[in-house]
């Protein structure tokens, strides 16, 4: 396995991206920002609703952003939270990450400058995808 990238750059773009979150219910507020293969980046913010079954994550956020202008192919994904743990996706941006990213580099870091550098797979061991159908 290749060594990890430096994702610093990507972790700049995910904290601008935190600061747009509309957390107004949670006070969480996540900011992920997804590079494609060529370089360019897409970020993404967490947007709760008060129903809080249709807030979306920053990590979905991104991705979807991400497909509908056009990009398929991805590298890495920086995800940046403000708290003293480092906050992984959820279950369901796993899921929608690996759909769309493969197994992508995944930088976790929070505003204290803890970070963590790992593959998709090993957040999702066992996923479900088209091999699957």
């Amino acid at each position: 396995m290749k060594p990890a990238p430096d994702l610093r750059e990507l972790v700049r773009y995910a904290k601008k991206a935190r600061s747009r979150a509309h957390a107004p219910f949670s006070h969480f507020k996540v900011g992920a920002a997804l590079r494609t293969r060529s370089g360019e980046v897409v970020t993404g913010c967490n947007i709760e609703n008060a129903t809080y079954g249709l807030t979306l994550c920053a990590e979905r956020t991104a991705v979807f952003k991400a497909i509908s202008e056009g990009f398929k192919s991805f590298d890495a994904v920086a995800v940046v939270v403000d708290a003293k743990r480092l906050a992984a996706p959820c279950g369901a941006c796993r899921q929608i990450l690996w759909e769309f990213c493969g197994d992508i580099w995944v930088e976790l870091q929070n505003l204290e400058g803890q970070s963590k550098t790992l593959r998709l797979i090993e957040l999702l061991p066992m996923p479900f995808d088209r091999r699957n159908l």
